[in-house]
């Protein structure tokens, strides 16, 4: 029957494996989430721009339409113009006339700025477009390097996690919280006696101490400089075979 301490090592055994399969990517995982968020942002500004060229161009659509039938409206009133039975009349035809050529020229204008805009919009879009391209080319030649070394890990990591399943398992529920909270702060929460001082502090341990590490497997010591918990050295770990 394995000692309450052997848990303990065995389960730092396996996170140091998956620790160091975890090295392997560096800080790569944290560069495809700043890549990903890049082109997110690239792409959403693209949109955005897409949209106001979108716009834009159905108001100057709309706006052709308006002034071919501000034309039409004119002429027709020019036309009543010579109908007119009064003085009166004739005014009120010439001040609608008046309002439409200021609406027209005022449209005119509006048209000028908005086929200025429509360039500029033209432009900006080659650019976000060239800047989009350019930041997923690179995001996806970076997940390429991620998933070369995933693939080449998956099967070891898979085995590993469920190794580290069952020795977690194996550990009871108040243990497994005192390896958690250890392991918050430092990464070997369980490490070896070496020369009778703590191989993850390299502080000093009373002889004593080591002499009941030694020979009381049910109980956990723990670093009184790092709070890791210690094993002794004689304990002897089976490799994990992968």
């Amino acid at each position: 029957m394995q000692s309450r301490i052997f848990k303990f090592a065995a389960l730092a055994q396996v996170d140091e494996m998956l620790d160091e399969f975890q090295e392997e990517f560096g800080d790569l995982p944290e560069k495809l989430d700043s890549m990903r968020l890049r082109v997110s942002e690239l792409q959403a500004i693209l949109d955005e721009t897409e949209g106001i060229t979108a716009d834009v161009k159905s108001f100057i659509s709309s706006s052709k339409i308006t002034l071919i039938e501000m034309k039409d409206r004119e002429e027709k009133l020019a036309k009543q113009q010579f109908l007119v039975r009064n003085n009166k009349e004739f005014d009120a035809i010439t001040k609608e006339i008046d309002n439409l050529r200021d609406a027209h020229n005022k449209l005119i204008d509006e048209l000028r700025g908005s086929g200025v805009k429509q360039e500029n919009l033209a432009a900006m879009l080659i650019e976000q477009k060239k800047d989009v391209e350019a930041s997923t080319v690179a995001l996806l030649e970076k997940e390429k390097e991620f998933n070369i070394i995933n693939s080449g890990q998956n099967a070891e990591v898979q085995a590993l996690f469920k190794l580290r399943e069952d020795r977690s398992n194996a550990l009871d529920t108040e243990d497994m919280k005192v390896y958690n909270r250890i392991r918050s702060y430092h990464k070997d929460a369980a490490v070896q006696v070496r020369k009778n001082s703590c191989s993850g502090c390299y502080s000093a341990i009373p002889p004593q101490i080591i002499v009941e590490i030694r020979t009381r497997l049910e109980d956990v010591y723990t670093c009184e400089q790092c709070g890791r918990v210690l094993f002794p050295e004689e304990l002897e770990l089976e490799d994990i075979e992968l």
